[in-house]
């Protein structure tokens, strides 16, 4: 059996292949981001999941590409908790964003974007990725994602920014206390998946014009960190994975289209199409 992993830090997404390449089982465990968890989790939960802990043995292959290991160290870590997990498989473990280059080919080069809890970009031609830019967490990085628009909203919140009716709503919502929001942040080892939560009341009411400017600077904001550095990006088509760029696509069109960028492909989860990808290319079972 071959598993495939889609790791991001709030989830991971899991498909299990037969050796023909049917699909074998479908599911879910939490994120395994090495910076945010300790890397003994990653046992627990995959024991905690009936499914995977009934055909691990079974496991030749395990295709690992999860938010965090984009570093050797942060890489090694993961790689050896699933050592233990699956004793009988070859291990591949890979940053996310590659599982997203592969996700999003379709058959050119192109600039790839993750926009969910976190945000990071890459260029791919293919064959190769390249990197150009560093990915710095969610604390003074991850522009445009779930967790950035969870801080906006906090910090606007708390502020005294938002306008009546929105401020009315969040608190009949939340009633949250800023001594409570504090502990969570600053106490929390998933705090970007915490604010990361907040998107919803946003996604909620995004046609609030309020919300629509918000959502709007902040696509642009990411689009200059992290797409206008590629020398290609004028050139060839952005594609995106991630449910921030899904649910506001029609806002990072508009804020792409101001800045004269072309955006192709937006997946929301990218799970089944990385299935495919190794199929054909990886695997060479079509």
């Amino acid at each position: 059996m071959i598993a495939i992993i889609d790791g991001g830090s709030t989830k991971c997404d899991w498909v299990i292949l037969d050796n023909s390449g049917k699909p074998h089982l479908k599911t879910t465990t939490l994120g395994f981001n090495p910076n945010i968890i300790n890397p003994d989790f990653i046992g627990q939960e995959i024991d905690r999941n009936e499914d995977l802990f009934f055909v691990k043995n079974h496991i030749e292959k395990v295709f690992f590409y999860g938010s965090g290991c984009g570093t050797a160290a942060n890489a090694k870590k993961v790689e050896a908790e699933f050592i233990k997990s699956f004793p009988h498989a070859e291990i591949r473990i890979k940053e996310d964003m590659t599982a997203a280059a592969y996700a999003a080919y379709n058959g050119k080069p192109a600039i790839v974007c993750i926009l969910g809890t976190g945000s990071n970009s890459c260029f791919f031609d293919g064959e190769n990725i390249r990197i150009d830019l560093p990915s710095l967490g969610f604390l003074i990085g991850d522009e445009g994602s779930g967790n950035a628009l969870g801080k906006h909203l906090l910090r606007r919140f708390f502020m005294k920014k938002l306008p009546a009716d929105l401020e009315r709503d969040f608190i009949k919502k939340y009633n949250l206390k800023i001594e409570d929001a504090i502990k969570n942040m600053y106490h929390n080892p998933r705090a970007n998946a915490y604010l990361g939560e907040f998107n919803h009341f946003i996604a909620e009411r995004k046609s609030h014009p309020y919300f629509q400017n918000m959502v709007f600077d902040e696509m642009k904001n990411f689009l200059d960190y992290q797409v206008l550095p590629y020398p290609e990006s004028g050139e060839i088509e952005i594609n995106f994975i991630g449910y921030i760029s899904y649910i506001y696509e029609d806002i990072l069109r508009a804020a792409a289209a101001e800045l004269n960028l072309t955006i192709g492909k937006v997946v929301q989860k990218p799970i089944e199409s990385l299935v495919d990808y190794h199929k054909k290319y990886i695997l060479n079972l079509n």
